[in-house]
């Protein structure tokens, strides 16, 4: 074999040699990264079955949201049927007893003008509270107020009404020793040398014969107690004063907080012509023709108009028209006076908070929210309070870290996740969104019915309309639906309050 042909073998066996080890390197490079895209693929899997776990940890079950919103949202053609139907029981109201609105004449028969003057007493019972003020009218549409303020517990609320009505009488005892410029021996004999003109709130359901006269129809907001229903409350009020020794105390005026919140903002606001409230409980009062308030026989030919106390709380207690679902009906089930003031069982801030606790109790039962169950406080009727759900929706943080800490440390629920915090916002906001909803379509058939389309002031007082977030605007949403553009005309405004200032008002104007 020649030199040239033994370097040719050479070169070629090399280079076979070469290209054997280059393609075994190759191969060796191309199996190692196989498996490591297998172990980058597993790891990537892994990672999007977690990503897809914190998406579910994160977001409310559609299912859930649309079953809900389907039990509590109320379209516009439901909020007109209500508004017609809430128009057609004013009528009956108005004519006779039989109708699901009371329609009681409140006997007040003028509006303030801005010159009343004087001191007043005036005593303000509402749900949850009872005030004891002193009003001193300026004559020039302003008015200083001296107040405390008491809170009626629920054993309270049980007593025989005797009892309610001396602790009242303790109250503005306390109160009148209060205001005593210095200490004096006998406080009391000092009181009794100046005449007292008193009115008096009582935020219930009154049979009201008379300004200073009118018999407890029912009771509600938790009230219960005995000898009272049927009774003359401003005799009651006035036998425990002088049991007190107050017998200088006249109460001149009883009024109920929907008339006092008018009476008020009509001090400030002549255009007012609704009064409404919208906190512990909800009610509406507003300015009627005494032509129309048929059932009304002791006319004074000089009197044109009276101000109507609706007690629009008990509307449609018949369930002609206003859907319920089964937590509504369970909420009037555990409450005192079972299927009477439901209108008010789906408003009023007393009520709420109790409804979303059902549905979460529920939701815990379907293991639709809250891995952990339900704690025992979340069992505890009441324990969510509608505080809690205003709270709630006022939370804009990312992890909605506010909401969790009413869920776990105020009502200690353990580990709850975003979307469990999610689905109870979602809650609270469809609970008060109906709220809001309701009381509009209240406030447009009252409108309606008086023909004030072209313009009205309505003095709303309470903490839902105050301080609940989006109430106000919800309520003008819905009677932009209900009303059109004469929602426009419609002006929504806070009432200071009425129940106080609005009490001394009417006992002043008594005296006119």
């Amino acid at each position: 074999m020649t030199s040239n042909n033994t370097n040719f073998l050479l070169g070629l066996t090399t280079g076979i040699a070469l290209c054997s080890a280059a393609f075994t390197v190759y191969a060796a490079t191309v199996i190692n990264n196989v498996v490591k895209d297998n172990n980058n693929f597993q790891t990537i899997t892994a990672t999007a079955a977690i990503s897809s776990t914190a998406i579910n940890d994160s977001t409310p079950s559609p299912e859930t949201l649309e079953r809900l919103s389907s039990m509590f949202a109320i379209n516009s053609d439901k909020l007109n049927q209500i508004v017609r139907h809430f128009v057609s029981e004013m009528k009956k109201g108005l004519n006779s007893d039989k109708s699901g609105l009371l329609m009681i004449p409140s006997h007040v028969v003028n509006l303030p003008n801005g010159k009343e003057h004087g001191s007043f007493l005036a005593l303000d019972l509402g749900g949850t509270n009872f005030r004891v003020c002193e009003v001193l009218l300026d004559g020039h549409s302003g008015a200083r107020v001296r107040q405390s303020k008491h809170t009626v517990t629920d054993e309270q609320k049980a007593l025989p009404g005797d009892q309610l009505f001396d602790f009242f009488a303790q109250c503005v005892t306390n109160f009148l020793i209060e205001g005593l410029a210095s200490p004096i021996t006998n406080p009391l004999a000092e009181i009794a040398k100046r005449h007292w003109r008193l009115g008096f709130t009582f935020s219930f359901a009154t049979n009201q014969v008379a300004i200073a006269e009118g018999y407890l129809i029912l009771w509600n907001k938790g009230f219960s107690n005995s000898g009272v229903i049927g009774a003359n409350v401003v005799q009651l009020l006035e036998a425990a004063l002088k049991r007190a020794g107050l017998a200088s105390i006249t109460v001149t005026a009883l009024v109920n907080d929907t008339t006092g919140t008018l009476v008020s903002h009509a001090y400030v606001q002549p255009s007012t012509r609704v009064g409404v409230i919208l906190g512990t409980g909800t009610n509406c009062a507003y300015v009627e023709k005494i032509e129309n308030i048929t059932k009304y026989k002791n006319v004074d030919p000089n009197v044109k108009e009276m101000l109507v106390n609706t007690e629009w709380g008990a509307f449609d207690d018949e369930q002609v028209i206003v859907p319920r679902n089964k937590y509504d009906v369970n909420v009037d089930r555990s409450m005192n006076g079972m299927g009477k003031y439901t209108f008010e069982k789906l408003i009023s801030g007393m009520y709420l908070g109790e409804i979303v606790r059902f549905v979460l109790v529920d939701l815990v039962k379907t293991g639709e929210i809250f891995s952990a169950g339900a704690s025992p406080e979340l069992k505890m009727p009441h324990s969510f309070e509608t505080a809690f759900m205003s709270r709630i929706e006022r939370d804009h943080t990312l992890d909605l870290s506010d909401t969790r800490t009413v869920l776990e440390n105020m009502l200690k629920i353990s580990r709850t996740t975003l979307a469990d915090r999610r689905l109870v916002k979602s809650l609270c906001e469809l609970v008060g969104k109906r709220s809001a909803r309701l009381s509009a379509a209240g406030i447009a058939a009252v409108v309606t019915k008086m023909n004030k389309l072209d313009g009205c002031t309505v003095g709303i007082d309470g903490s839902l309309f105050e301080l609940y977030p989006h109430y106000s605007n919800r309520m003008r949403d819905a009677l932009r639906e209900i009303l059109g553009l004469s929602a426009e005309y419609i002006v929504l405004e806070q009432a200071r309050d009425g129940s106080g200032q609005g009490a001394a008002l009417i006992a002043a104007l008594a005296e006119k």
